[in-house]
């Protein structure tokens, strides 16, 4: 079977002395040696000045929204993973959908403004398979009609724009580390914050509001990772240039096989240092998508529809048309990349894509 893709497994030798090390301490959870470890090593890696890391990526994306907004209105992108808009729901406030730019698949900045009400708390966007939003233009909006920003950048992974971490834009961006990812501690995540006061809200947060053992901040919740996870993340992290080398190399065998006359790629934003996350492929027509995956499944070949449905239709949120969403979600196909994608196996796919 080929699926979409495939966690990475890092040489097994190096998780047990990483799990030695954790018998040695002691000590499972509650930011042990491990995770403080993990996230030093991450800030240097990625070029950020703080983070926290987590037991998954969507807490990080309901942490944020308590934090930086208010009851009433989020302004959102129709075109994301569920977690996106069940955060918004889930905390309580009204997601308000903008359609997405037909090329990059981001939420479309020229449309936000006309979506802002006297309701409207804050803008959670998502860089959309590691594709950077109109960062720019979404902070100029937002510094006018004094909102804060929430990036779900749970696809970006090692991005870069304009030479700096994708993580270093909005008020907030998140993260996602589960196993599917480029980087991955089996389940986990991360929030990431340059503002120093905002950042400590968000830490106080993730650990249930405690300031020392026996005083609280405030509310908060238990987002912490465990030991166990940063012993993978630690095994994981020093292989990322091999793994980012094999990713762009099935990418680039897609990019030189496929015959790109009945579907298309979509655009990389300009100034972006992109991390080979997806490669989906967007059909001129969704019976032609699904005769493809149709023929894909039976040679034991597994690409997924992603993201399907388009948010705006999901059964809890107030229904709205979202032409250029709903039309994207229903033609999108991402095709098989990870690490250990033989060519042989490539062959197969582009001849079936390409017949």
């Amino acid at each position: 079977m080929i699926p979409v893709t495939k966690t990475y497994f890092p040489d097994i030798a190096e998780y047990q002395k990483n799990i030695e090390r954790i018998w040695e301490n002691q000590w499972l959870t509650n930011r042990g040696e491990l995770t403080l470890e993990l996230e030093e090593m991450l800030r240097n890696y990625l070029g950020v000045k703080n983070i926290i890391i987590t037991t998954n990526g969507t807490l990080p994306l309901q942490i944020a929204l308590r934090n930086v907004a208010t009851e009433g209105e989020v302004i959102t992108t129709p075109f994301s993973y569920v977690a996106t808009t069940a955060a918004i729901v889930w905390e309580k406030f009204t997601p308000v959908f903008v359609d997405v730019h037909p090329d990059y698949l981001t939420i479309d900045e020229s449309k936000i403004e006309e979506a802002i009400t006297s309701k409207t708390t804050a803008i959670l966007a998502t860089h959309v398979f590691g594709n950077p939003c109109e960062v720019e233009e979404i902070s100029r909006i937002a510094k006018k009609y004094r909102l804060k920003v929430i990036y779900d950048a749970a696809h970006c992974f090692g991005v870069n724009f304009n030479n700096e971490s994708i993580f270093n834009f909005g008020d907030i961006s998140t993260c996602s580390f589960h196993a599917t990812k480029i980087f991955h501690t089996g389940e986990g995540g991360a929030i990431f914050c340059s503002d120093q006061e905002l950042h400590d809200k968000l830490y106080y947060t993730h650990n249930f509001g405690h300031n020392g053992p026996l005083d609280f901040h405030g509310l908060g919740i238990n987002a912490k990772i465990s030991e166990l996870q940063a012993a993978m993340g630690l095994c994981v992290l020093p292989q990322m240039n091999e793994i980012l080398k094999e990713r762009r190399k099935v990418t680039e065998v897609y990019d030189q096989a496929l015959n790109f006359k009945n579907f298309r790629k979509i655009k990389i934003r300009r100034n972006t240092e992109w991390n080979y996350s997806y490669y989906p492929i967007i059909f001129e027509e969704e019976k032609e998508l699904l005769d493809k995956q149709s023929k894909l499944n039976k040679q034991g070949i597994y690409p997924r529809r992603y993201f399907y449905p388009s948010l705006n239709t999901l059964n809890y949120v107030k229904p709205i048309k979202m032409p250029v969403s709903e039309t994207i979600s229903s033609r999108i196909l991402c095709l098989p990349l990870y690490v250990g994608l033989k060519d042989e196996d490539l062959s197969i796919i582009t001849e079936i894509l390409n017949s």
